[in-house]
């Protein structure tokens, strides 16, 4: 048996032309794809959750809260990612006309799945170096659980762990989500 062709690699342009045309959506890093698999009943309604709150809290703060449809461009990794929920404050940058992949959110929210590692290492990591990105949300699927990090002035992050009947305090969008209203009706064993 011969050994198995090399896979090319795809630039973005390629990438972008393919996922534009595709049914599925994929992320992509350093000229691969990866697929992206469908969520739980609690992943689903966790995000949506927040996006709601979110949305409902920004309607007059000149920001707007996005779902998992909006593609975000990490230059500095070479990557296109697909967080669960993010916002932009002012106005949005876009890579092209087609307005569908943002260059400058100012948070980006995570519902934590089966790739946590993932989103607490390297996509953590690779949110870090977009300059716009002020905070990162974690939010577990498991338990009532929310991780706000937010970047220092010094360019470092600091971690505030909110669980039930607490208030995260988001100040990069200027407001604050209740715990217990991301998680209510979603996880049977929380009685929220």
């Amino acid at each position: 048996m011969g050994e198995a062709a090399p896979r090319r690699k795809l630039s973005p342009e390629e990438y972008l032309d393919l996922e534009r045309a595709s049914e599925a959506r994929h992320e992509y890093a350093g000229g691969e794809l990866f697929a992206m698999s469908g969520g739980t009943f609690e992943h689903s309604a966790i995000a949506a959750n927040i996006g709601r709150l979110l949305g409902n809290a920004l309607s007059e703060r000149g920001c707007v809260a996005l779902n998992s449809d909006m593609r975000i461009k990490i230059p500095a990794a070479d990557r296109y990612v697909y967080p669960d929920g993010s916002v932009v404050c002012g106005r949005p940058e876009f890579e092209d006309e087609r307005r569908d992949t943002l260059l400058n959110p100012v948070l980006v929210i995570e519902v934590l799945s089966d790739c946590e590692a993932y989103d607490r290492g390297d996509k953590f990591a690779h949110y870090q170096t977009v300059a716009s990105i002020r905070e990162v949300v974690l939010a577990s699927q498991k338990a009532p659980r929310i991780e706000v990090f937010a970047r220092q002035a010094d360019g470092s992050w600091v971690l505030r762990v909110h669980g039930p009947g607490a208030r995260a305090a988001l100040s990069s969008v200027g407001c604050e989500i209740g715990v217990d209203d991301v998680y209510r009706g979603v996880l049977a064993a929380t009685n929220l």
